[in-house]
């Protein structure tokens, strides 16, 4: 990748973590670039239609055409077509929001999801970003599906995260955290609270493939004071039920099935 290619995603990235914008200085102090250097990059996208500036408060920010690539990409697969309406059955029969993360490589992205018993897909800030593995749920039933070697190479590749960006039962090590997949492995679903975010539960199990490998996550989230650890049971069957529809869903969804299956050619390629 060339190095102009590299800054745009960079400057790309860090707008995408901060919605209300950032000034021509505080971009080029978070991404160590020269003020000149950031001017320019900024000034193309802004020029392509990615970035907007404020010039009242001399702000820039993502406009909405990155997002709606986005958001088009995953129309043209299916996945809004095929996976929405379940993930809406689920949100409905559960009250608390239902998100997918499918498995891109060593790491889990949300795609989708269906907030409560409402229709449509509507922003959630979590979309679009990568999962961390070590306090989420989702997460954890991942890494349940391998082995403590490999899950302990996936966390340490993107690390435990600060203390403070997280709920205060999170783990911060390995002693700590291989416990929760162990039980995980157990369970056949994961359950977190007090960890990813702070009064928060959440409880994530997996879609299979035909040869039983995992390749996307499905998540239900709310607070504590609703989604307590004897709602999470009572809800368990359905959340795996629902796992199993989107397993059996890949079969007629484009990007559903690519997801699902291209990495586990690259996985078996690599082995």
């Amino acid at each position: 990748m060339s190095a102009v290619a590299e800054r745009i995603l960079r400057v790309l990235e860090e707008l995408a973590s901060t919605p209300e914008g950032k000034t021509l200085s505080e971009l080029s102090a978070k991404l160590d670039l020269p003020v000149s250097a950031t001017h320019r990059l900024l000034a193309d996208l802004v020029e392509q239609g990615y970035v907007r500036k404020d010039e009242r408060r001399g702000e820039f920010s993502l406009t909405m055409k990155l997002p709606s690539l986005g958001l088009r990409f995953l129309s043209a697969g299916g996945v809004v077509d095929v996976a929405q309406p379940i993930l809406e059955r689920l949100a409905a029969t559960s009250g608390e929001l239902v998100r997918l993360a499918i498995v891109d490589g060593e790491q889990l992205i949300y795609v989708a999801k269906a907030q409560g018993a409402r229709q449509g897909i509507r922003y959630d800030p979590e979309m679009g970003r990568a999962v961390t593995l070590s306090c989420s749920a989702a997460g954890m039933i991942w890494l349940a599906g391998k082995s403590d070697e490999d899950a302990i190479r996936l966390v340490s590749n993107q690390g435990f995260g600060m203390p403070s960006d997280f709920g205060p039962l999170a783990p911060t090590t390995f002693k700590a955290l291989l416990p929760m997949i162990e039980l995980a492995r157990k369970n056949g679903y994961a359950t977190t609270q007090d960890m990813f975010l702070p009064a928060m539960s959440s409880m994530a199990a997996p879609v299979h493939l035909s040869n039983g490998e995992v390749r996307a996550i499905l998540i239900i989230a709310g607070p504590m004071s609703r989604l307590t650890e004897e709602r999470m049971q009572e809800l368990a069957p359905a959340l795996i039920a629902t796992a199993t529809e989107l397993s059996d869903a890949s079969g007629v969804s484009p990007m559903l099935k690519q997801a699902l299956q291209g990495a586990s050619r690259t996985a078996s390629a690599e082995h």
